[in-house]
């Protein structure tokens, strides 16, 4: 998860007020997506198996969540 631009191959989602962009071919293979706020960070589960290295960036050895 990184801030960015949309571009032509991104999907759009606004969700309460927060504005979310997803790469079309990942959203394919990574849906359904969710995001989950917490207090001091945020929890991303998606449709994907993460190899035991965890997903990247984030430290987290889970199959298919990734807590940051």
């Amino acid at each position: 998860m990184a801030l960015d631009e949309p571009n032509e191959l991104d999907k759009e989602f606004d969700v309460d007020g927060y504005k979310y962009i997803v790469n079309q071919e990942f959203l394919d293979r990574a849906q359904p997506i969710k995001v989950d706020f917490h207090m001091y960070g945020f929890k991303l589960d998606c449709g994907m198996e993460f190899n035991a290295g965890g997903c990247s960036g984030c430290g987290t050895g889970s199959s298919s969540s990734c807590s940051c």
